[in-house]
């Protein structure tokens, strides 16, 4: 498997999905058989990248391939990955919707079936740190905790996992998703949030049950 052409086809589609803007965010991925770690260049254009500008790391974090600068951020990728053995992949964006509670450090239930499903616990606000900072990827473990696929980061943007690319990708499309859906409530009134037993039932079926192979 390319991992550098996925790192590479992620960024422009993290673009162009308006997930970000400019060079902001960032993307890495996890070969889970060899454990290398495949990670954005810092502020590069990602419709200009190519996959000689992805760095790899291994698993101790040094670096084994690669000349550029990485993502400012890169020790928060290295330790989610050292942190949630299940995830191979993480992505940071700067949407709209989801800066909005970001920047009010408000949580983001689980009022919508799709977020039940995906993002698998209550999207929490990581506390400030500096981008690039050990407190700022300290902040974000804790946010995230053992089972959400997301959290916010305080007036900065998100951070989406998943076991690969395309499940990182719907929790972020989900989420901000969620977002949106719930600032035209709250100008509105109040969600009525899922139960806890509904919640769980439907992360299990998206888990085990949904899909053609399972």
């Amino acid at each position: 498997m390319n991992y550098k052409k996925i790192i590479i086809d992620a960024g422009n589609r993290m673009l162009n999905s308006g997930l970000t803007v400019e060079t902001w965010g960032n993307i890495s991925v996890r070969d889970s058989k060899t454990g290398l770690i495949y990670i954005t260049p810092s502020a590069m254009n990602y419709n200009d990248c190519v996959e000689d500008d992805v760095i790899v790391y291994d698993s101790k974090g040094s670096i084994v391939e690669g000349t550029r600068k990485p993502t400012i951020e890169k020790d928060m990728h290295l330790d989610i990955y050292r942190k949630r053995k299940e995830v191979n992949a993480v992505i940071h964006t700067h949407p709209i919707y989801s800066l909005i509670f970001a920047c009010m450090r408000k949580e983001i239930p689980l009022i919508i079936d799709e977020a039940a499903q995906s993002l698998g616990d209550i999207v929490k606000v990581a506390h400030y740190g500096l981008p690039g900072s050990k407190e700022l990827s300290d902040n974000c473990i804790e946010a995230l905790g053992e089972k959400s696929n997301a959290c916010l980061l305080q007036s900065h943007g998100a951070v989406c996992v998943g076991k690969d690319i395309e499940e990182s990708f719907k929790v972020a499309t989900v989420l901000e998703m969620t977002a949106q859906v719930y600032y035209y409530i709250l100008n509105i009134g109040k969600p009525v949030e899922i139960s806890k037993e509904n919640i769980a039932s439907m992360r299990d079926f998206a888990v085990n049950h949904y899909g053609q192979d399972k």
